[in-house]
């Protein structure tokens, strides 16, 4: 009964170049997406937030001043406006 059982380990092949390749990219792309992920989830500082709000008022000065005359659209020819018979 002891001859029937083998104990030895399981023969597995060595993993190919482009396996290894294969699983060091799906580990570097799930922590990518992790750090991602924390990104969208940690507050920013409030520093740069300060920066940002005067770079927006800046920003806010300049589209409050007027740009003078906005082109107008010409008006259709008689001959666009014709309908076709």
């Amino acid at each position: 009964m002891s001859a029937e059982m083998d104990l030895s380990p399981p023969e597995v092949p060595e993993p190919t170049f482009l396996e290894s390749l294969l699983r060091y990219g799906l580990f570097l792309g799930a922590i990518f997406q992790l750090i991602c992920i924390l990104a969208i989830i940690v507050p920013t500082s409030k520093g740069h937030e300060k920066e940002t709000e005067s770079t927006n008022g800046k920003a806010a000065d300049h589209a409050k001043k007027p740009k003078g005359a906005v082109p107008q659209i010409r008006p259709k020819s008689k001959k666009e406006s014709k309908k076709k018979r």
